[in-house]
């Protein structure tokens, strides 16, 4: 059995889909943090029948949370400190999520203006539907499936 240590301070990000942890890692830019991060990928779960788990040894408020939310509000985040679990957060999707899709629109200022943050806000939360802040071009893509 496979047995990844404790963290002193940090998160754990549970119940990810089986395959998604280096997607989650890339998106929150794990790579450019100066902290331990460990991977399980493709654990036994009774719930989910398999699936991913990412600790990270670092303050929760250096990340941006709202990415997680819109790749799957269904993943749940454990805030620990000094080796014990002090809050659990669920996830729902975003209201805003930034520079995490791009707009699609080319006559969209955001194809222009070099610089400028990919601004989306949920418009219609029954259908998880985002739409560009600038132009309202509706995302048509997966939420990171």
């Amino acid at each position: 059995m496979l047995n990844v240590g404790s963290i002193e301070q940090g998160f754990v990000l549970d119940h990810i889909k089986a395959g998604k942890a280096m997607t989650i890692y890339h998106d929150l830019r794990l790579d450019q943090l100066d902290c331990c991060v460990a991977m399980i990928m493709n654990a036994r779960s009774s719930k989910m029948g398999r699936k991913d788990i990412i600790k990270v040894e670092c303050p929760v408020d250096q990340l941006d949370l709202n990415i997680v939310g819109f790749i799957d509000p269904n993943i749940t985040i454990n805030v620990i400190e000094h080796g014990e679990i002090v809050e659990k957060k669920a996830l729902g999707l975003p209201k805003e999520i930034r520079n995490v899709i791009k707009c699609k629109n080319p006559r969209c200022i955001t194809s222009i203006e070099q610089g400028l943050d990919q601004v989306f806000i949920l418009t219609d939360p029954e259908h998880a539907v985002y739409r560009c802040k600038y132009c309202e071009e509706k995302y048509h893509g997966h939420r990171r499936d």
